[in-house]
């Protein structure tokens, strides 16, 4: 929970400060109003990665696993581009609150809040599955 709390501070203080910075990038609002958007955009990645995850599913299995050779490099080099979507969804939902100017300024803002995302909890994360795999319980 503390971890959570965490990070809505953290993308909403991005949201006000790191992303209004980047030419193309309006933000208007206080804390409060960027609270709101740090939540909104935690749900909407993790609605636009559970999209890219079922569409993988259906293609991989459709093509009995062929499309496995495309779809592991693509995430490897492209794992960036699931935030600038959820920013730009973001922007279309709320555009009074916050408007994005093309796809360049949701790329660099999307490395913003994917450099937040890691560094508040993203790496806790990949540690714990990296031990579950290995069978080194917590």
């Amino acid at each position: 929970m503390l971890g959570f709390l965490l990070k809505t501070v953290v993308m909403a203080l991005a949201f006000l400060y790191l992303l209004p910075a980047i030419p193309g990038i309006e933000f208007h609002g206080g804390f409060g109003e960027a609270a709101i958007m740090a939540i909104g955009f935690s749900f909407l990645l993790w609605v636009v990665e559970a999209i890219a995850m079922a569409l993988a599913t259906v293609w991989t299995l459709s093509t009995l696993g062929l499309a496995l050779l495309i779809l592991i490099p693509l995430w490897i080099f492209g794992f960036w581009v699931m935030p600038a979507l959820a920013l730009e969804l973001l922007s279309f939902l709320a555009p009074n609150q916050f408007y994005i100017h093309g796809f360049y300024p949701a790329i660099l803002g999307g490395f913003v809040m994917l450099a937040i995302g890691m560094f508040t909890g993203g790496f806790r994360t990949m540690k714990r599955s990296y031990k579950k795999s290995r069978g080194f319980d917590d």
